[in-house]
């Protein structure tokens, strides 16, 4: 897998910090959308944003959905495969390892950021998934014992429901993940509330 599977930003860390941020965006988003909020969580952080590789009239994603609200689980998890193996790829051509990855995905990203986790317990350090959905069901996940969890979530979701939310949490728990969930009341959209509360999440990994 080389460099090129994926349109990016990388930006190294600076003054002696050692997160990477992975930053992976909604759809119709693209590489540039999520550095500003990055900087705003971490701005000594480095920075490794991608663009989506899938095309839906027009708008980037990392995968094909089949309707509103439908993932399409065939090329969410050959997307997945296709992400987890630039990864290490991009950790051996920058100089930086996969455990200084701190995922920050929004919907479409943290649905591919989920799936991540959902199949590899060794290619992330901790992550924030902001309105993400369950990827996929009747799979057994690895163990997450090691990883820290922040979801941000809406109340009155009219995408990603409450329910799936915490169907999500739940099954992220029983591998043996820690889970802080933020509920908000902002439908789909992330507010200043949801991100002030993943700052802080972050502030004490």
């Amino acid at each position: 897998m080389s460099l090129e599977s994926f349109i990016h930003v990388y930006n190294e860390p600076l003054m002696g910090n050692t997160t990477v941020f992975l930053l992976l965006h909604g759809t119709g988003g693209d590489e540039h959308d999520m550095i500003q909020l990055a900087k705003m969580i971490d701005p000594q952080a480095g920075i490794l944003s991608l663009r989506g590789n899938i095309n839906e009239n027009g708008m980037n994603r990392f995968f094909e959905r089949k309707a509103m609200g439908i993932l399409d689980e065939v090329s969410l998890k050959k997307e997945t495969d296709k992400l987890f193996e630039f990864l290490n790829a991009a950790a051996a051509h920058y100089g930086f390892k996969t455990k200084q990855l701190v995922v920050l995905g929004y919907s479409n990203g943290a649905n591919i950021a989920s799936s991540l986790l959902f199949h590899y317990n060794d290619v992330l350090y901790q992550g924030m998934l902001l309105h993400p959905m369950v990827p996929t069901r009747n799979t057994e996940l690895p163990d997450l014992s090691n990883q820290r969890l922040f979801i941000g979530a809406g109340e009155n979701d009219p995408l990603c429901l409450p329910e799936e939310t915490k169907e999500l949490e739940q099954i992220f728990i029983e591998a043996g993940a820690s889970i802080t969930t933020y509920w908000g009341n902002n439908g789909h959209s992330l507010s200043q509330n949801e991100l002030n509360a993943a700052s802080m999440w972050y502030e004490n990994l």
